[in-house]
Formats: structure tokens, C-alpha cells, sequence
């Protein structure tokens, strides 16, 4: 395939700043990477806050070097490998996890390469000063015409998934390795705080393609919880945070045992109350995960978990492979990827999409560029 010497990318050049659309060369893919010309890139719907406030809010974590290719959840098509590469072919329809580790220490080695020093997030923002190693092999993010991605990165997409589609797997993703860490599956009854958000519809869907006997969600628009209730509404229970004590609720509906799982799906700014409410949610032995990052000194009755044989899980992002099973999922139709409304813009517009992430409709609206 004949590529362009020249590609369109949309680049920060200072914290609070526009994305400028600019011409940059089209990078060749080194001799263990790949090349994705990029079809569709989702936006975090918290893209705005992080590009005006990072060095506010994370002065310990860095960004990628100015000027920075953003763009978290790119899907597209491989159009060039390495001479090294393997079991990838030119064509093949690819989400690229954005998750970027050394491959080669022991957590790497071992299938937990979250846990690897050098972990960053591929245009987005990085855990560690080791980021920056990660940022100069990888400086491409979804909001360019073409990336470079190490072939580890790749979950091969069904035809039955839509670039669109594809572009909303990070949310989704993330949920699912909440959810599988608490070791969901058939029978599980689950309580989602937030189950209207983005995270929280990724985690309502994950469940149910995992085999979730029962879902309770919650949250603050009742007219998105009924939409959340109506995906399959003889699984799914809903319940408003102004209507009273979330654990009475749940307890109501567990003949008074509780959940066996509960995973907080709320954003950094939301209250304590509604994270502790899940926690006494849970019967003997539950499971509570945290991946939605509800921020600051939570007070954690210890003991009353320890009584109760309780655990507490903190779980970031996920895996390729996670990934790969979560496509397998959506092919046998299991995972339900068209609940998404779609809102799409060009590369050049990409400032708009960002702002009008603002008025979406929930979780349900997956606003994505086309660069």
C-alpha cells in the first residue's frame, strides 16, 4: 500500500490550549510495530478538564512532550508491519490499546502488564517519570491520520463491530476488568454506582455478556436509568440516589444477603456516601471494585469488612487480552455494543467534539473522531 508522505494530526502545544490541526510525516512503522491509518478515536468524556487542568490537578504525572498527539481509544486498519511482526497481517480491522508497558520485566512477563513501572497511557497521560521512555517510542495518539502500536496492543475486531463501536471499547474495557477480577459469571448478582455514566453502561453490558443473574444500577437521571433498565429489563433493576439508602434497596432484593459484587463506577467528584452505601451492599464475602477513582480519604470501617470476609479491589484500565475476549464476546452477540449513540466529527473539528461532550446523553453517546 502507497502512504502518504504527510498526515493530518491535532496537537496540543501548551496545557489549557487548543488542539491545532497540523501536517506532520507520516511515521514508518520500526521492526516490532505496526501501522494503523486510524478510522475512528473515541473522546474521554473528561478530555476537556484533563487538557486545561493536568498540571493543576497531577503535577506528579506527566503529560506527553509538547506539542502531544492526543486520542485514548483509536480503532482502524493496519496498513504496514514490521519485519519482525507476527500473526498480524496488512488489513487486518484492529482497536489499539493504548496501554504501553516494557514487555520484558516480570509483571509484563507474567500477564499483568499494568503493573509495569514504565505504564502509560498512549495519548493520554503517563504514572511515573519511566513515562517518558514510553512517550518517545510512542508519540502517536488517535487524533492523527496514522499511529505506530506494537502488535501486543492489537484486539482484532469482529465484522460484526463497527469502527464506532470499537472506538468505546477503553470504558468498556475498563468495566470488564473490574468485573472480572471480582469473578462475575453466572448467578451473580452485581450492584453498578453510576450505571448511567460511561463507565457505568460499559460495566451494565459487561455483565450481562459475563452471565449476571441480577444488575441493580444506580444513579441521578431517572429517565437514563429507565433506558439503562430497558436493555434487558428482566435483569436489570434500577434505583435514583435521592430516593433513600442504596443497601436497603439492595438488601430488598437479595431476600436481606446483599450483592455478591459491587463495583463504583462515579468520577473523582463524586460523595463518599454513595461508595460506602456499596460496600454495605454486599453480603458475607462480597467484592467491591473501584474503577471509576472516587477521590480523596474515604472512611473505610476496616473491621466491619474484615468481620465480613470483605475485599476491596482498585482496578485500572485493561489488558490486550481482556481486549480480545470482550471482541469475542461481541461476536457471538453476547456483548450488546449497539446500545451507543454515535456522534461523529472530522480531525478539524475536534475542538467542537470536546466542548459538546458536555451535553451528552449519559453514557449512551460515544462521541468519536474520524481523522
Amino acid at each position: 500500500m502507497d502512504l502518504p508522505s504527510k498526515m493530518k494530526v491535532a496537537r496540543m502545544h501548551e496545557v489549557g490550549g487548543p488542539l491545532i490541526l497540523e501536517e506532520i510525516d507520516t511515521p514508518t512503522p520500526g521492526e516490532n510495530d505496526v501501522l494503523v491509518k486510524v478510522h475512528a478515536c473515541g473522546i474521554v468524556p473528561n478530555l476537556g478538564n484533563i487538557l486545561a487542568n493536568w498540571t493543576t490537578w497531577f503535577p506528579d504525572l506527566p503529560l506527553p512532550p509538547l506539542p502531544a498527539i492526543f486520542g485514548l481509544d483509536p480503532a482502524g486498519e493496519v496498513v504496514a508491519i514490521g519485519s519482525n511482526v507476527s500473526c498480524v497481517d496488512v488489513g487486518d480491522r484492529v482497536y489499539v490499546n493504548p496501554a504501553r508497558s516494557c514487555g520484558t520485566c516480570r509483571h509484563c512477563t507474567s500477564g499483568d502488564p499494568i503493573a509495569c513501572r514504565y505504564f502509560t497511557f498512549n495519548g493520554y497521560f503517563g504514572f511515573s517519570e519511566h513515562s517518558e521512555r514510553m512517550y518517545r517510542r510512542y508519540p502517536y495518539g488517535g487524533m492523527s491520520e496514522y499511529m505506530t502500536a506494537p502488535p501486543s496492543a492489537l484486539v482484532k475486531l469482529p465484522d460484526s463491530m463497527s469502527y464506532e463501536e470499537a472506538a468505546r471499547l477503553g470504558y468498556v474495557g475498563t468495566a470488564y476488568s473490574g468485573l472480572r477480577k471480582a469473578r462475575v459469571g453466572a448467578g451473580t448478582t452485581i450492584l453498578i454506582n453510576g450505571a448511567s455514566g460511561t463507565l457505568g453502561l460499559g460495566a451494565v453490558i459487561s455483565a450481562l455478556a459475563m452471565g449476571a443473574r441480577k444488575i441493580l444500577g444506580t444513579g441521578r437521571n431517572k429517565d437514563l436509568l429507565q433506558a439503562v433498565k430497558a436493555i434487558a429489563p428482566d435483569r436489570i433493576e434500577v434505583f435514583g440516589l435521592e430516593d433513600g439508602s442504596i443497601s436497603n434497596w439492595a438488601k430488598s432484593l437479595t431476600e436481606g444477603d446483599g450483592v455478591d459484587v459491587a463495583i463504583d463506577c462515579l468520577g473523582p467528584g463524586a460523595v463518599h456516601e454513595t461508595f460506602l452505601e456499596g460496600i454495605y451492599s454486599l453480603r458475607r464475602g462480597g467484592i467491591i471494585v473501584d474503577t471509576g477513582a472516587v477521590a480523596g480519604d474515604v472512611p473505610i470501617n476496616v473491621h466491619y469488612m474484615m468481620d465480613r470476609n470483605m475485599s476491596l479491589i482498585g482496578s485500572l484500565w485493561f489488558t490486550t487480552q481482556e481486549g480480545r475476549e470482550l471482541a469475542s464476546y461481541a461476536e457471538t452477540g453476547a456483548l450488546k455494543m449497539s446500545v451507543f449513540e454515535h456522534h461523529t466529527y472530522p480531525l478539524e473539528d475536534v475542538n467542537q467534539a470536546i466542548s459538546g461532550i458536555a451535553s451528552r446523553n449519559g453514557g449512551f453517546s460515544n462521541y468519536v473522531i474520524h481523522p
